[in-house]
């Protein structure tokens, strides 16, 4: 009597599954949006290779189009060997484009900290209500720009402080949300990042 019970509970949850994935679209949490419009900005050299390829994979496999933007045109490198080209200058973005702004991790995106322009994406995507995302060492892109001030956010560990420093609060979470603003800790994470991305824009 046991096993028989065992054995409708396991068919129940598997047809509860199987229309849930119906629902979804077969994707489970992965929400299509088509017709999106993304801005991935990465470092010319050594942006993480995960952080940009996972994410813009799920993006484009759910209908998003999403353009690469960088501080030179050509071909940008990864830290791990990827390559990927470059779509438009980062001093050539327009936001008003875009429905989301990514702004994607590794040793090398450091050079976006302090960059004026840069600052400026930054501060018009809060301002016009779009869609702000940074992962691994890139939110501190946004929290020098001011826009992490009292908002919950996460961030590769070794620049919790710099975070802080500017006002954020620091949860260290893989993946934090605070409205429109979207940060993560590192390439573990940029599945789930990526999935946080598409339901904030679905």
């Amino acid at each position: 009597m046991a096993r028989k019970f065992l054995v409708c509970a396991l068919l129940a949850g598997l047809l509860f599954a199987c229309a849930k994935s119906e629902k979804d679209g077969g994707n489970g949490e992965m929400p299509r949006i088509d017709g999106k419009r993304v801005l991935m900005i990465i470092a010319y050299q050594n942006f993480r290779d995960e952080e940009l390829l996972q994410p813009k994979g799920l993006l484009e496999k759910q209908g998003a189009t999403v353009t690469l933007a960088s501080s030179q045109l050509g071909v940008a490198s990864g830290m791990l060997g990827a390559k990927a080209t470059v779509d438009i200058l980062v001093k050539d973005v327009k936001v008003s484009d875009y429905n989301a702004v990514i702004f994607v991790g590794g040793s090398g995106a450091d050079e976006y900290w302090d960059d004026a322009t840069a600052q400026a994406i930054v501060t018009e995507t809060v301002n016009t209500g779009k869609l702000l995302c940074a992962i691994c060492i890139a939110p501190v892109t946004l929290a020098k720009a001011g826009v992490l001030k009292g908002k919950r956010a996460t961030v590769f560990s070794s620049e919790r402080g710099k975070l802080e420093a500017e006002g954020a609060i620091y949860t260290g979470k893989n993946v934090e949300v605070d409205g429109k603003i979207i940060t993560a800790n590192g390439p573990n994470a940029a599945a789930e990042f990526a999935r946080a991305i598409m339901k904030a824009l679905q």
